[in-house]
């Protein structure tokens, strides 16, 4: 079982101050955890019922601390409400700063602040083949447990690289295409083989900063009378119509 003072640092990790002074966050759920152990991530710790160790016998390293814990127990140490298999503390990475290869897409995140919507857009990033997101300073934490899992895995496969926002899009030497309420069809937009994604924040859409170095605005035509879509959803229309243009 985990001891006391191993579930305080644990769940300390729940909380941005204290992954940034560890340099750790958390991994929670099999899929997850499966995922995080055939990365590149250095795994410092992993926390799993007898179940899941029996049942993923190769899935780790030998020289790994491994700590056999029950369900009920890593529900007190997570994030998620029901967790049979296990929790992995996990080293960060340094950032890698982005460079861009003129036939490859990236999305820029401009105060994208939720979470939940921060995960699903790398997952859906990874499912269109789109390794990395820009992400301005004011953009939700990437190692938050709830971006980790409701990305399903893709946080592995994803660059993630938190900067001034305008400062990268005035040096950058792609097309900048921003997603806003009035612009070009994307249904009938060419869109080129390489460029970037600005994605504006849930509620109030692209900064007036950002959208000035907009070259191209695009939108998703309505059909009906819903006021608006929620980001991550966007974003994957907006992926599968640059895949499609391709």
């Amino acid at each position: 079982m985990v001891s006391k003072s191993n579930a305080k640092f644990i769940k300390s990790l729940q909380l941005k101050k204290y992954r940034k002074q560890e340099q750790c966050f958390l991994v929670e759920g099999a899929k997850s955890v499966l995922e995080v152990l055939n990365s590149d991530y250095e795994v410092r710790q992993l926390i799993a019922t007898e179940e899941f160790i029996s049942n993923n016998p190769r899935a780790y390293p030998s020289g790994l601390e491994v700590t056999l814990t029950s369900a009920k127990q890593l529900a007190t140490l997570g994030t998620l409400k029901t967790n049979d298999a296990a929790i992995a503390v996990v080293h960060m990475k340094p950032q890698q700063e982005i460079k861009l290869p003129s036939d490859e897409w990236a999305i820029a995140l401009d105060n994208i602040n939720d979470p939940g919507n921060l995960g699903t857009i790398l997952r859906i990033a990874d499912w269109y083949g789109i390794k990395a997101v820009v992400a301005s300073k004011e953009t939700a934490d990437f190692y938050n447990p709830k971006v980790i899992a409701s990305s399903k895995g893709s946080f592995c496969r994803v660059n993630v690289f938190y900067t001034d926002l305008s400062e990268f899009l005035i040096s950058a030497s792609l097309p900048v295409y921003g997603a806003v309420m009035e612009g070009e069809d994307v249904h009938s937009t060419q869109l080129g083989q390489g460029g970037i994604l600005v994605m504006g924040n849930e509620a109030n859409g692209i900064s007036e900063e950002v959208l000035q170095l907009v070259g191209r605005k695009i939108t998703i035509p309505r059909y009906g009378k819903a006021e608006s879509l929620n980001v991550a959803m966007a974003t994957a229309i907006i992926c599968d119509n640059i895949r499609r243009s391709q």
